[in-house]
């Protein structure tokens, strides 16, 4: 399968959903993130020029430790916006050529409106990829591509109604995040939070609620015709 995920910053895959993604690939998978912000704005100190070119060579690292391919739309932080036609074709364009048969994104209520606003152009996207008279940079047409959303931080009004076991993947999603040494660093000498114990905290909590060790949660984009009667995540 082709597997897509579109995420606002470069570090929101690694966060949410990477031991999902690692386990994909390991299944055969074709996997592909697409970051639609390029995380300019996430250092008090960093300058955003040279931030933007951190962050991406920090994504491209996490996703070459798990055979994925990396991607961004290069949209400047706090300026995601849901009803901009330029950015919804930019994703329109990833879409078509990743031609996935499934995609996972940000859950609609998640608490950063950036996050949100990305939530809804992949919704957006999503259809207007698969209409073949709607003509963006990619001549091609995607399928009408079931969408399931990941975790929101701390789980905070998000309910799982799937479960992915990434109990042997753990080491590797938390390895990946590390890659993100401008956000994990900055945050401990800072901020004094251990993000990755933040996030292996949240696994653990999933995998409780799913009898595993550790887990990732999804809930599946109910609307027609997006529903598959089959599982697709792994």
């Amino acid at each position: 399968m082709n597997v897509l995920a579109i995420g606002c910053h470069p570090d929101d895959m690694e966060i949410n959903c990477a031991g999902t993604l690692a386990k994909c690939v390991k299944r055969g998978d074709n996997v592909t993130v697409c970051h639609v912000a390029n995380g300019d704005l996430g250092h008090a100190i960093i300058q955003p020029d040279e931030l933007r070119i951190i962050r991406r060579d920090e994504a491209r690292k996490a996703g070459s430790l798990a055979g994925i391919k990396v991607v961004t739309c290069d949209i400047g932080d706090v300026m995601v916006y849901e009803g901009s036609k330029e950015q919804r074709d930019k994703v329109v364009d990833i879409i078509r050529e990743c031609d996935p048969d499934f995609i996972i994104t940000h859950a609609p209520n998640d608490y950063m409106p950036d996050h949100v606003a990305v939530s809804r152009l992949v919704f957006d996207a999503s259809f207007a990829a698969s209409v073949p008279h709607y003509k963006t940079g990619v001549d091609a047409v995607s399928k009408v591509t079931p969408i399931y959303y990941m975790d929101n931080l701390a789980g905070l009004g998000f309910i799982p109604t799937d479960y992915v076991d990434i109990t042997d993947e753990i080491d590797l999603k938390l390895e990946m995040l590390e890659c993100h040494e401008s956000q994990l660093k900055w945050m401990r000498d800072h901020d004094h939070i251990d993000f990755a114990d933040f996030v292996k905290t949240c696994a653990k909590y999933r995998g409780l609620q799913s009898n595993c060790q550790y887990a990732e949660g999804f809930t599946q984009c109910l609307v027609y015709p997006k529903i598959q009667p089959m599982r697709l995540l792994p």
